[in-house]
């Protein structure tokens, strides 16, 4: 690893574990915030996400690459290292546990978990840190040590988290086949060409960009995977909604795409999806039992929300220097 690319690296090793963990309020921060949590946090959802964006900038791939690694990552977090796939009992289930589960699978919580680590704990942090360097975003970071060490730091991490995480007995098969999808989505992100989002200008809206990542990000939450189950919707057709709205959200995007899709369209978007756990801040940290403490998670949510107002002024001037290189034939992507 150079030492020049050190700086996106280590933001990426954090911002990964911060949206998907502490923003989200699954590691408060009291938890969050303690040496080993976060080392752990960091060395599975860090490594994760800098391995992913190594892997599709060196296959030349795009976000739709990131976003089936991102899936495969979902799989190997929740299947492989903490098991809640499986395990009628973690604690993070609720009416999960129970709705869905078959033949000793919680098919509906596997489903919303591996969207959102795909959208949440993968695709949003790598697109932050592009655009927090934007001088990198046309190379690879790590060397074949730095692969070798995250590669090393995430497989430790897995491990550790199966065997002394969650004693629960997951089954060989269960394991085979959470391993055998997560090859199948690898080898799939690596034939698949596509979306690069970045062209010189942004030429969509951006509120009509963040409204459809907000709808989306509200609709998995609270209608296909809250309401739906809570009410005992059928599973085969909460589990159908929830793919279909996945394709009808990647299908908008890449409509928008060609009619030109910039680096201030592709934060529009991902801020809306990011609305989402913004919003349950408060609610979280006003709501908590009393056996959790949230105390902070507010000042989470304000502290990242400053975080991509500051963020979209500097992506915003960037694009307006675009504009004006424009005749001189400069016209930079923003890829993973």
């Amino acid at each position: 690893m150079a030492k020049s690319s050190l700086a996106p690296v280590a933001a990426l090793f954090l911002v990964s574990p911060i949206v998907g963990e502490l923003l989200s309020g699954s590691s408060p921060p009291a938890s969050f915030f303690q040496p080993l949590t976060l080392f752990l946090l960091a060395g599975l959802y860090g490594s994760g996400a800098i391995l992913v964006r190594e892997a599709v900038r060196r296959w030349g791939g795009g976000w739709p690459s990131v976003l089936l690694l991102g899936a495969a990552y979902g799989i190997l977090e929740e299947g492989v290292a903490v098991k809640s796939f499986f395990d009628p009992n973690w604690p993070d289930l609720g009416v999960l546990g129970t709705y869905g589960r078959w033949l000793g699978v919680n098919w509906v919580w596997a489903e919303w978990l591996t969207i959102y680590h795909s959208i949440y704990s993968i695709t949003i942090p790598i697109l932050l840190v592009e655009l927090l360097f934007p001088s990198f975003r046309g190379t690879a970071y790590l060397g074949g040590k730095g692969v070798a060490f995250f590669l090393t730091l995430i497989s430790l991490v897995v491990i550790l988290c199966h065997f002394y995480l969650n004693p629960y007995p997951a089954g060989p098969w269960q394991m085979l086949g959470c391993i055998l999808a997560i090859i199948i989505l690898t080898l799939c992100a690596k034939r698949l060409r596509g979306l690069k989002l970045g062209c010189a200008e942004s030429r969509v809206k951006n509120r009509w960009l963040w409204l459809l990542g907000a709808s989306g990000g509200f609709t998995y939450f609270f209608i296909v995977f809250g309401l739906l189950p809570s009410v005992g919707v059928p599973v085969l057709l909460t589990v159908s909604i929830g793919i279909a709205l996945t394709i009808l959200i990647a299908v908008i995007v890449l409509r928008l795409s060609k009619k030109g899709m910039g680096i201030l369209n592709a934060l529009g978007l991902a801020s809306g999806f990011l609305t989402l756990l913004i919003f349950l801040n408060p609610i979280l940290e006003a709501s908590s039992p009393t056996s959790e403490d949230f105390r902070g998670q507010t000042a989470v949510g304000v502290i990242f929300t400053l975080f991509l107002i500051l963020l979209g002024r500097k992506t915003s001037r960037r694009e307006a220097m675009t504009r004006q290189n424009k005749r001189a034939g400069q016209f930079p992507m923003l890829s993973p």
